[in-house]
């Protein structure tokens, strides 16, 4: 039985609850806001435990694939991983990693391009649906989900291919043919987390400043609903937001004018580790650090290393290599005929990394994070 067989008989068992976007049936569930956006959120369109079942799968040993294969599985990747951000390179090599683990022959292409470069990323996806013969699954990170849209639905539609897309956990309402599964980490569950954690640990009625990216979805999730939370579970109360665009410089910007005009403010939020790194060298620039209570986002190398320097006090971490992981997993339960037990939509655990953890727990996590691909930054 060939590779392409195995997977169309298995698509065939998943269109079930588990893959009801595949015959159409999504959303699982109604929001009262579902008018107000062009996309489901994962709740709403994932099977109850299936999302906490292949995250506990991915945090675990491998179990080795039960099947047989003729030939290797052709993987095609299009990705903009000729960008500056290692999040793709790092999620091949989990999933390639994962795969051996899984004893599942594998044979990948990859297509890649920068995060600006639509139209090549376009020419790519149209070049790979026309030879889908040569492939059995297509992973599609891409270069901004409203753009390439058209080319999700078009490779989603090719029988020939099962299509995974990376970095994004949106689906698109209006998809003619949505992917098998989408793979990524959600702001909005970091948001509740951290919200979570803080409140608990620093108490109500705590006054706070943000530093907030771009105006978008990102930040709204990591900024508004982590604001949302903590005023809604601990009372607390905004002093003063700024836009950082993300950068470094507003990072620092912003705190200087937080720490001189609103001493009230006892909590400073950042919402991406450049704003966090900027944040730290302002309170240390007037030997402020530690009287504020500060977090990051990501749980990056240099977020870690600002916390055991004392200088950072919590974090949202990624387990980073969860999604290349998860994906390696998928194509084995795709393969096995299980595909039904899989989430439409797979979200990466995060957790908390703080000031109170020793070096050893904070170790433990980073390498939990980049068990495949590896501590420290990589060489590309």
């Amino acid at each position: 039985m060939t590779i392409k067989t195995i997977i169309t008989a298995a698509s065939a068992l998943a269109l079930t609850a588990g893959l009801a976007a595949a015959d159409g049936h999504l959303p699982l569930k109604t929001l009262p806001d579902d008018g107000e956006r062009d996309y489901w959120v994962p709740g709403q369109v994932n099977v109850d435990g299936t999302l906490e079942a292949l995250q506990a799968v991915t945090g675990e040993a491998a179990v080795p694939f039960s099947g047989t294969l003729e030939e290797p599985v052709q993987i095609a990747l299009i990705y903009p991983s000729a960008d500056t951000s290692d999040f793709w390179a790092r999620n091949y090599l989990a999933l390639t990693k994962r795969l051996e683990e899984l004893g599942i022959p594998f044979e990948t292409t990859e297509f890649a391009s920068r995060q600006v470069e639509h139209s090549l990323q376009a020419t790519y996806a149209s070049q790979v649906e026309q030879d889908a013969d040569l492939y059995d699954f297509v992973i599609f990170g891409p270069s901004e989900l409203a753009t390439q849209a058209d080319n999700i639905d078009k490779l989603s539609g090719n029988e020939d291919l099962t299509t995974f897309v990376w970095a994004f956990h949106t689906p698109l309402k209006y998809l003619e043919n949505q992917p098998a599964n989408w793979f990524d980490f959600s702001s909005a569950a970091g948001a509740l987390i951290i919200c979570d954690y803080m409140v608990e640990r620093l108490g109500t009625d705590v006054t706070y400043a943000m530093n907030r990216g771009i105006p978008g979805i990102t930040d709204n999730q990591r900024s508004g609903d982590w604001a949302d939370c903590v005023n809604e579970k601990g009372n607390w109360n905004l002093a003063y937001e700024h836009y950082g665009e993300y950068t470094r410089e507003g990072g620092f910007e912003g705190t200087q004018l937080m720490l001189q005009a609103y001493p009230e403010a006892k909590v400073i939020h950042n919402a991406n580790t450049a704003m966090s790194m900027g944040s730290v060298e302002a309170q240390l620039a007037v030997d402020k650090a530690g009287e504020v209570f500060s977090t990051g986002w990501g749980g990056t190398g240099l977020e870690l290393d600002a916390i055991r320097r004392g200088e950072l006090d919590a974090t949202p971490m990624r387990m980073g290599d969860d999604v290349g992981a998860a994906t390696a997993e998928a194509i084995k339960y795709h393969l096995e005929g299980r595909a039904e037990e899989l989430p439409f939509v797979f979200l990466g655990r995060i957790q908390i990394a703080h000031d109170q953890m020793s070096a050893e727990e904070l170790d433990a996590l980073q390498t939990e994070a980049f068990r495949f691909s590896g501590v420290g930054a990589l060489e590309r």
